[in-house]
C-alpha cells in the first residue's frame, strides 16, 4: 500500500524510510511541505493509485501541523485516508488537536521501531476495511441502480414499462400545465399482431415487437421525449411541449420509418408489411382537465384509425384554457 510522509527533518525521513522498508512497507515517497503532500495526493487519486496512509510531522516548518491535516481532511477525496501525527510533544492538549482536525493515530519522538511498525500496520488495516466498505457501499448503489431501472424498463423491448410510461404522464402534465405548454400523446397499436403470431409463431412475434420498438425509438429526438410499451402490441410515446401538429408528424415519422423496415407480414388485410394504427392527442393540461383525459383521447383516436382501415393516424387536439374558461 502507498504511504506518504509529509517531514521536513531529512534524517526523520531516512529513519521513517528504513524501518518501514524492513517491515515490507516499500511503496514510499516523501515530501516536505503541505503544499507537495496535496500535490502527490491530488496526482495519485487521478492515476487511481491513491496514498493509502500519511505520516505527518506536526513540527514542520513551513505550515501549523494540524492545521495541515486540518486542509488534506478539508478535501472530500482525501477525508478516508487516515493520518498519523508525529509529535514530540505528547501533551494531551496537543494530542486533543490532533485527532480533532482528523488524525487517526499519533507517535511521538523519538520514533520506535515496533510502536512504528504497529500504529501503520493498524492505520493499512484501517484502511483496507474502508476501501472494502466503499467498494460494497458502490456495488450497493451500482444494484439499486440496475434494479431501479429493471422496475422501469420493458425486458423485451428495453422501452420503458408501463408502470414508467403512467408515472411519466402525471409528472409531465403537472409540469406541462405549470408552464402553459401543450402535451402530446401516441397510442401506437401494431396491425394485425394476432395472425402475425398465429403465422409466424411468438418467437418471431417477439422479433416484430423489437423491430417496431426500434423504429419508434428512431422517430423521436429529444431527451424528454418518451417511447414505452403500454401492454401487448400497443406503444406509447409522451411528448412534453408538442403541439397537435408537431405530435402529428412524430406519427408520420412512425409510418415512414416502419414502411422502410420492410418487415413482412404474411397474414395482413392491409399490406405486405407490418404498419400501426396510431392515435394521437394533444392539449395544455388545466385544472379542469387530468392526465385521463389526455389518454382517452388519444385511445379514442387510435380506435377510429383502427376502424377507419388501419396503417393511418387519427389526431385528437384537446380544447385549450381559453376554450375550456369560455
Amino acid at each position: 500500500m502507498k504511504i506518504l510522509i509529509v517531514d521536513d527533518s531529512p534524517s526523520t525521513v531516512n529513519q521513517l524510510t528504513a524501518i518501514l522498508n524492513s517491515a515490507g512497507y516499500i511503496d514510499l515517497s516523501a515530501v516536505t511541505t503541505l503544499e507537495e503532500a496535496l500535490a502527490s495526493l491530488s496526482i495519485a487519486a487521478k492515476a487511481d493509485a491513491p496514498i493509502d496512509l500519511v505520516l505527518l510531522d506536526l513540527d514542520i516548518a513551513e505550515t501549523d501541523g494540524i492545521a495541515a491535516i486540518l486542509s488534506i481532511k478539508s478535501h472530500n477525496e482525501f477525508q478516508d485516508i487516515p493520518i498519523i501525527a508525529i509529535t514530540q510533544d505528547d501533551g494531551s492538549a496537543n494530542l486533543d488537536r490532533a485527532f480533532a482536525a482528523g488524525a487517526s493515530d499519533y507517535i511521538v519522538k523519538p520514533l520506535g521501531k515496533t510502536e512504528l511498525r504497529a500504529r501503520v500496520r493498524s492505520a493499512l488495516q484501517l484502511r483496507r476495511e474502508m476501501i472494502k466498505r466503499m467498494m460494497r457501499e458502490r456495488e450497493l448503489e451500482r444494484l439499486a441502480r440496475k434494479l431501479e431501472r429493471m422496475s422501469n424498463q420493458d425486458g423485451l423491448t428495453g422501452l420503458a414499462n408501463r408502470r414508467c410510461f403512467d408515472d411519466t404522464l402525471v409528472c409531465e402534465w403537472v409540469r406541462n400545465g405549470r408552464e402553459d405548454q401543450p402535451l402530446g400523446l401516441l397510442m401506437i397499436d401494431i396491425d394485425h399482431f394476432k395472425q402475425y403470431n398465429d403465422a409466424l409463431g411468438h418467437v418471431n412475434g417477439d422479433g416484430c415487437l423489437y423491430s417496431v420498438a426500434e423504429a419508434l425509438q428512431a422517430s423521436i429526438h429529444r431527451p424528454g421525449d418518451l417511447v414505452a410499451r403500454y401492454g401487448g402490441e400497443e406503444f406509447a410515446i409522451i411528448l412534453p411541449n408538442t403541439d397537435y401538429k408537431g405530435a402529428k408528424a412524430v406519427a408520420d415519422n412512425i409510418h415512414l420509418n416502419l414502411a422502410k423496415t420492410e418487415l413482412g407480414h404474411p397474414d395482413s388485410t392491409v399490406g405486405s408489411w407490418v404498419t400501426v394504427s396510431i392515435g394521437v392527442a394533444s392539449g395544455i393540461p388545466t385544472c379542469d382537465s387530468s392526465p385521463e383525459h389526455l389518454l382517452q383521447a388519444a385511445d379514442s383516436a387510435l380506435y377510429q384509425a383502427k376502424e377507419s382501415g388501419r396503417n393511418r393516424t387519427e389526431a385528437v387536439n384537446l380544447p385549450g384554457p381559453e376554450t375550456i374558461r369560455q
